[in-house]
């Protein structure tokens, strides 16, 4: 999808789009005052931002914790801790088609599953059991085909939203997800195979962000049967060769992030889904962060 940088002064009236039993759970409400877009538009939205018949395509990989740990926001920040001294990098690439009051587009979510200053940085287990209250996902690149949610990511929640050519397509049994940089030049080619055993999902989980020198914490939240195929022998084996190409990555500047990760080959998982319901919050008004940046 071509990114879209003009701004429409009105709201998308899609809410009929959204009365699956899932959207029901929420009550929705309106932030504090309109965000302010540019110098003559103000958009009152309500929230969550509910999400309808999303296109996913998310691949789980594994790299140097050392190298994870370098993109933290603070040291008190902490990747979990994988086998092997490793931690893990999430792609989730998305295919929003209807998105309440506002014009469809296309994103990928670039995350570091994390620890929010934890007594004992506990290995694995934060990504199995719902008992940690620390636990949660740092996004360290968001990059989305639409200027307005660009905007409304960095001034909401700041997140790190940048606005870029984003394809989303099915090819050869493979939802391949492209994305380019300023210059046009791909530095991005992820392929999740479409094929995968149907296993169901309904996740609640927190985001954490910087907003000038607060931590946030929002809640995001998903259900849908994803095809997943997994390896968790990858848990003991280490830079295991792939042999198909899954994540390939540019020359360009925008790609040396993501190569300084050292990103193993082959992925510990892979999830894809059509027609997913999800929505995002507004910032937890009760996290109390233990993390100060001034």
């Amino acid at each position: 999808m071509k990114p879209t940088w003009d701004i429409d002064a009105s709201m998308l009236h899609n809410y009929d789009r959204f009365q699956t039993d899932f959207f029901k759970r929420f009550v929705l409400r309106r932030a504090p005052q309109p965000l302010q877009l540019n110098a003559k538009v103000a958009k009152d939205y309500l929230f969550p931002t509910f999400y309808s018949d999303v296109t996913c395509a998310m691949a789980i990989f594994l790299c140097p914790y050392e190298n994870a740990a370098k993109l933290m926001l603070h040291p008190r920040i902490k990747p979990v801790r994988m086998p092997l001294d490793r931690a893990i990098v999430a792609f989730s690439c998305y295919e929003y088609r209807n998105v309440l009051g506002v014009a469809p587009y296309n994103e990928i979510a670039m995350t570091i599953p994390v620890m929010v200053d934890p007594l004992v940085n506990v290995p694995v287990l934060p990504m199995l059991l719902p008992v940690f209250k620390e636990f949660g996902y740092y996004v360290f690149s968001m990059p989305v085909t639409s200027l307005e949610n660009q905007i409304r990511g960095r001034k909401i929640w700041g997140l790190p939203k940048v606005v870029q050519d984003i394809d989303v397509r099915e090819e050869n049994g493979d939802c391949r997800t492209v994305a380019k940089d300023e210059e046009g030049a791909v530095y991005f080619d992820l392929r999740v195979p479409t094929a995968g055993k149907p296993t169901k999902f309904d996740v609640k989980s927190n985001l954490y962000t910087r907003l000038d020198d607060q931590l946030l914490q929002s809640e995001t939240n998903f259900a849908a049967t994803f095809n997943v195929n997994a390896f968790p022998q990858l848990l003991w084996q280490k830079g295991v060769k792939a042999k198909r190409p899954f994540l390939t990555l540019g020359d360009s500047p925008a790609a040396q992030p993501l190569r300084n990760l050292a990103i193993e080959e082959q992925p510990f998982q892979t999830r894809f889904v059509k027609g997913m319901s999800s929505c995002f919050d507004l910032p937890n008004p009760n996290f109390r962060s233990p993390i100060k940046f001034s």
